[in-house]
């Protein structure tokens, strides 16, 4: 299976997102995308196979993934600080891949009734979305 996991800022979700996958299947590619270096960086250290930075990046690998990963700001143009271009938000949503999307509030987006939990939490449920599709 091929995952992506796109993450921005300073790219700690993204990096505990791996670090948990990473934890449980160690023979999955993982490839990180960041919007921005440090992102990337964190990723990295955190077990990525493969990453890459920026839009471009994104989009192709977008094409190629078989799940992607992130905060619900990957499928909203001009989110997390304007780090997600309309191109980007695009690419994410429109692939063929399966996505699983982190609440996050500092994406600026609010599901009502959607409980807040720690990020642990959601990364411990996205282990078992991955089960599941493997």
């Amino acid at each position: 299976m091929k995952i992506l996991v796109i993450d921005g800022m300073g790219g700690g979700i993204g990096r505990a997102i791996i670090e948990h996958i990473r934890s449980e299947y160690s023979n999955i590619e993982i490839t990180a995308v960041g919007t921005n270096t440090i992102a990337t960086s964190a990723m990295l250290k955190g077990g990525a196979t493969n990453a890459a930075t920026g839009e471009n990046a994104l989009i192709y690998n977008c094409s190629k993934a078989e799940c992607i990963i992130g905060v619900m700001g990957i499928i909203i143009a001009n989110s997390m600080h304007g780090e997600i271009s309309p191109k980007m938000a695009a690419a994410v949503s429109s692939s063929d891949a399966h996505i699983i999307l982190v609440p996050n509030d500092k994406c600026g987006i609010t599901i009502p009734g959607l409980a807040e939990k720690p990020i642990q939490s959601y990364v411990a449920e996205i282990n078992k979305e991955i089960k599941n599709l493997i």
